[in-house]
């Protein structure tokens, strides 16, 4: 089964067909045969049908089961290894275990380290030196060693799909539980966390940014996602103090006037200059408190220059995705408001029986006229696409609903 990129992924309609025998049966017939031969489930007729929300269930088993299979067989290499190749760039890892692990799996921070602009010699020594910065009471602490040796070491195209597929495998060799996992960084990895953050959001349960620099990265896009900010005072260079403190000041404004959202924390270090002396280490303990919120009410998505097509529950087809687009997405009940929605003709909104009641009609509304109304039908389509466009037990779908703006 191929791994479809999140910046190629195109959520369609499906035309429902006819099989015999219930969808399980047939899903179940079709896990059966050896994925070189099975045909595309796209094809396949019985994932086009109607779900209960019982046979929805069990097809999210079945489908992690098998797809959690398919991981463990073809990347054990570069867990082994600790080095993962991807897009033409290798990013090498390493990792220390704190605690024992939580029935409901461990939790994962992934620490970026500093360095950037300097010989390969120089960050190596950076990213040796990450691994003895944080002790988690619990998690796996994994520090990755960045692909280039650039200036911008942690927000080039390639880390986010980098990252996604680093997280996958750590849920399913390590059992990290998905919705435990924390991002760090210091110097340039704060560089990173403060433009990763924004533009993964959905996959953490928190970030924590130290002594970077957001370059031109905006927080509008942290509404679900906690994140703390420390510098120290006298760290003057490129105004990282500066502008830790307009971001506190921003956050802040945005909390004032969302108060479900921007939950963070910021600290100026007085006294301290680039290096904090570790009492930055305040932000792990504030992270591990934390869950990821993965079916918030609202979404504010900000797009990087780096693009997605997915954002927890709402997704756009390939050619909708813009830089800098700004959309704004919130629920109540059976009812979707697409506050802003930049120059996007369709929306796709991804819902599951946590969200919604599928007995009961579905309403969109856009500018505040109503764009869509109607009843919302599960499929293992939308199970299968989901959960392979993500890798991530916690945002599989059973429904694509695609409403048209314009």
């Amino acid at each position: 089964m191929p791994i479809v990129k999140i910046h190629s992924v195109f959520f369609g309609l499906f035309v429902l067909g006819t099989v015999h025998g219930s969808p399980i049966q047939s899903l179940e017939e079709w896990l059966s045969a050896d994925r070189g031969s099975r045909k595309p489930m796209p094809d396949s007729e019985f994932s086009k049908l109607s779900l209960s929300e019982e046979d929805a269930v069990r097809a999210k088993e079945l489908l992690w089961k098998d797809h959690a299979a398919m991981i463990r067989e073809t990347r054990s290499e570069e867990m082994k290894s600790k080095s993962i190749s991807l897009g033409g760039k290798t990013m090498k890892f390493d990792f220390i275990v704190f605690g024992e692990k939580p029935k409901n799996g461990r939790s994962l921070f992934i620490s970026m380290h500093g360095g950037g602009g300097a010989p390969p010699k120089v960050n190596e020594g950076q990213w040796r030196n990450q691994m003895r910065l944080y002790k988690p009471k619990e998690g796996i602490y994994l520090c990755p060693r960045a692909p280039t040796d650039t200036w911008n070491l942690w927000h080039q195209s390639h880390i986010d799909p980098l990252f996604d597929r680093l997280i996958e495998n750590l849920t399913i060799f390590e059992e990290v539980n998905p919705e435990r996992v924390y991002l760090m960084g210091y110097s340039a990895g704060g560089d990173g966390v403060y433009q990763l953050a924004p533009r993964m959001c959905d996959r953490f349960a928190a970030a924590a940014m130290m002594a970077g620099h957001p370059n031109e990265s905006t927080p509008l896009g942290l509404r679900n996602l906690p994140f703390a900010l420390q510098v120290g005072a006298n760290d003057g260079s490129y105004g990282r103090n500066k502008v830790a403190a307009s971001w506190g000041a921003k956050l802040a404004d945005l909390r004032s006037n969302d108060l479900k959202g921007y939950d963070h924390f910021v600290k100026i270090h007085e006294g301290k200059g680039h290096w904090m002396n570790l009492e930055d280490k305040v932000a792990v303990p504030w992270m591990a408190k934390r869950t990821r919120n993965r079916l918030p009410k609202k979404i504010v998505w900000k797009q990087d220059d780096v693009t997605h097509g997915r954002s927890y529950w709402v997704a756009l087809p390939g050619a909708e995705v813009k830089a800098r687009q700004l959309i704004v997405v919130s629920r109540e009940g059976q009812q979707f408001n697409v506050d802003k929605a930049d120059g996007i003709g369709t929306l796709c909104i991804l819902l599951n029986d946590e969200m919604i009641d599928f007995a009961e009609p579905v309403t969109v509304k856009f500018g505040g006229k109503k764009v869509h109304e109607g009843k919302v039908s599960r499929s293992i389509a939308a199970i299968s696409r989901t959960m392979i466009d993500r890798g991530d037990p916690g945002l599989i779908f059973s429904a694509i609903l695609n409403v048209k703006l314009k």
